[in-house]
């Protein structure tokens, strides 16, 4: 009898354990299969999306994120409108673009309030402010849309652009040298090659875009509870990047091992110094929100350069539907 009764508990637990690996399989199979395309190789200005993935917060919301590096040509809107990726990174102007050459993407956050490009000159360089590349020659790539915004606001008459090629090599080698920037990466490479660089902030001129995260509208009216549980766990990964950056610093270099963990800590530091993710509170800024009149500025700033026409409602460009909790839909 004694030796029934214990049999009997074996087949209890072995059932159990059968029962739970079953009910495991099918959420596995139940997690939705998500991509995300960054904007360059893995780096922790892509911090709060390593971060969510290695807590498992995207699997709590029942999704399972691959995230895709970029690099110099990342095209992040032409993957997302493509199906090759569900979401990717950009900026503001990214986003504005592609709705004016009819592809239908929305941003549906913020990765930073405010954008970190600048120009970098030296130190001792008689350029201190924008309107002082008068007669000057600038490093930038091709296409960057803030250049012509600065010809205009500073009535630049003589200023040329030349093509970046994402080095510090020439800027190093020549004092006069001025190039296109992210304030978080080229000044490190910069100063440990001897050279002690300072950056024009683009923000600081008036031109402010958000850099943002987006999909293709058509996901966002299928699968409005994937965009949600996507945007509430990148946002939760994003403030808690910003508290301890170390699990995703062990990700991030795991992926891209070229960078050290001094350029990372340089990085994180820059980002909190600068409150690029976090924004001023005192303005209504925080982690990953939008605030509708910065999303009409740019729009307004685009149309005023001719850069785009406005064949498209700015409605669609963007949502604060699933980063704006207090506000939903707030557009």
């Amino acid at each position: 009898m004694h030796n029934m009764t214990r049999s009997r508990r074996w087949i209890v637990w072995f059932t159990g354990v059968a029962l739970w690996m079953v009910a495991l399989s099918f959420a596995v199979e139940a997690a939705e299969k998500v991509r995300l395309a960054t904007d360059w190789y893995p780096q922790p200005e892509h911090g709060g999306f390593y971060h969510a993935l290695v807590k498992g917060y995207y699997r709590d919301a029942g999704l399972e994120v691959e995230i895709l590096p970029g690099g110099p040509n990342a095209f992040s809107t032409q993957k997302v409108a493509t199906k090759a990726a569900d979401f990717g990174m950009g900026s503001t102007d990214d986003v504005l673009l592609a709705n004016e050459r009819g592809i239908p993407v929305a941003a549906v956050g913020a990765t930073m309030q405010h954008d970190p490009q600048g120009i970098m000159v030296h130190e001792d360089s008689l350029v201190k402010d924008f309107g002082d590349l008068e007669g000057r020659v600038v490093a930038v790539a091709p296409g960057t849309v803030w250049f012509p915004y600065l010809v205009k606001r500073y009535q630049l008459k003589k200023v040329q652009e030349k093509a970046h090629n994402f080095s510090v090599g020439s800027f190093v080698k020549d004092p006069t040298y001025l190039q296109q920037c992210f304030l978080t990466s080229e000044p490190f490479f910069a100063r440990q090659a001897g050279a002690r660089p300072r950056v024009l902030l683009i923000s600081d001129s008036g031109y402010d875009p958000y850099r943002v995260f987006f999909t293709r509208r058509a996901l966002i009216l299928e699968k409005p509870e994937l965009v949600r549980g996507f945007v509430s766990a990148s946002l939760r990964g994003w403030r808690e990047y910003l508290m301890d950056p170390a699990a995703a610093h062990a990700e991030i270099r795991k992926r891209n091992p070229e960078l050290t963990p001094e350029k990372m800590d340089f990085s994180y530091q820059a980002l909190k110094e600068h409150r690029f993710i976090s924004g001023d509170p005192a303005k209504g800024e925080k982690v990953g929100a939008f605030v509708p009149e910065r999303w009409k500025a740019q729009y307004d700033t685009l149309k005023d350069l001719k850069v785009i026409r406005g064949r498209f409602d700015l409605a669609d460009a963007w949502t604060g539907e699933f980063c704006n909790p207090v506000a939903k839909a707030n557009r």
